[in-house]
């Protein structure tokens, strides 16, 4: 049918919150955590189909523990096509065991979003 199906979706929200990650976080914070999607939630307004230019925002909302709550929005246009709130789990690399977030990433994350085309 030439739409995007749900597995694209949630390879761009991956692509997404990772690069935000990346933007905000020091040498050594990405040297020593990684995250791992738990859960997404998607909620989809309107069909994106191949070829289509979209563009993507994710925001940090929210923070618990090792957990790190996380909204993503697709357009096209001024188009909402699609919605998904996500929950990551940050990983300490020398252990591979859950680590609680740091207020500084914290204090960085919450006032922060960004955008990807």
């Amino acid at each position: 049918m030439g739409h995007v199906n749900n597995a694209v979706y949630l390879s761009w929200v991956q692509d997404v919150v990772v690069k935000h990650w990346a933007g905000l976080a020091s040498d050594v914070e990405l040297a020593t955590t990684i995250w791992v999607a738990i859960k997404h939630e998607i909620t989809y307004r309107r069909p994106a189909f191949l070829g289509d230019a979209l563009s993507a925002t994710v925001a940090a909302t929210g923070f618990q523990g090792a957990k790190a709550m996380f909204d993503t929005v697709i357009r096209r246009g001024d188009q909402i096509v699609a919605e998904i709130r996500s929950v990551w789990c940050s990983i300490d690399t020398a252990t591979r065991r859950p680590k609680r977030v740091a207020q500084e990433v914290v204090r960085r994350f919450s006032n922060a979003s960004l955008g990807v085309a």
